[in-house]
């Protein structure tokens, strides 16, 4: 009989971060389908412009959330940590080869952490999200001059005599038409890049999602219920499980 062991992994910061970050892409995403086709929907201006400020809104937060994970990663317990995520390190090649072998054999191994190609996943999102939420902050400061370039972008654009902090979103009027066409032709990279990342990351989220449901039928683990209680139970010893000894010195609990 398969002796079922409960094991303590993802700390409540970690979980955190994890559903904030799939509620914020999901009001993004949402948000940002809708802007991008402001003109089937014949949005005025003015419902473009409470569009955009929501879309900041939650990028605010979207962003606050990565940076935190960010700092976590030095700090969070063993499994939040950088070395858990990043792929790569001594035998790194060597653990993918042989979880792959077990996995198309159908004798998958289990891990507490990341497995060797979840961490490839978790880092390309992580990086992904983190070019999201940063082209964004540039793009809130050239679509309504929001922070942390709002103000900048507000006195490089506006017309003579024109207070920068006055300056409304589509009011050609208030712009030195010169300024706003440089700083029109230094958004569109920056607007390409966050389109397409967008793309990108919604592809990456598909295959992640993909990923953890035939893995949680194939290795009959708790994948997704661990994101929620911060405990994994497995059916055999995990390939990254701790010592008793090392995992006290970690503050891991069996």
């Amino acid at each position: 009989m398969t002796e079922l062991k409960s094991y303590k992994v993802w700390d409540a910061p970690t979980r955190w971060f994890h559903w904030i970050a799939v509620l914020c892409v999901i009001a993004l995403a949402a948000l940002g389908l809708v802007i991008l086709n402001a003109g089937a929907f014949k949005i005025p201006n003015e419902g473009k412009v409470l569009l955009k400020t929501l879309h900041v809104w939650v990028g605010y937060v979207f962003a606050l959330a990565i940076a935190l994970r960010i700092v976590w990663a030095f700090v969070g317990n063993h499994y939040a940590r950088w070395r858990q995520i990043v792929p790569g390190g001594r035998g790194y090649l060597a653990s993918v080869r042989s979880y792959t072998a077990a996995f198309a054999a159908g004798r998958p191994q289990h891990y507490l952490g990341h497995n060797p190609l979840g961490r490839i996943a978790v880092a390309v999102l992580l990086l992904l999200m983190t070019a999201q939420a940063l082209t964004g902050l540039v793009l809130a400061g050239t679509d309504i001059y929001f922070p942390p370039f709002g103000h900048w972008i507000a006195q490089w654009i506006a017309a003579p005599g024109v207070d920068p902090a006055t300056l409304v979103p589509y009011t050609p009027e208030m712009y030195d038409k010169t300024s706003y066409a440089d700083m029109r032709a230094m958004r569109e990279p920056v607007a390409t890049l966050h389109l397409y990342g967008f793309y990108v990351l919604a592809g990456m989220i598909v295959l992640h999602i993909v990923a953890v449901i035939v893995t949680e039928l194939r290795e009959g683990g708790t994948l997704v219920s661990a994101m929620f209680t911060g405990r994994k139970i497995v059916p055999q010893q995990p390939v990254d499980a701790s010592s008793p000894a090392t995992a006290k010195k970690r503050g891991l609990k069996p």
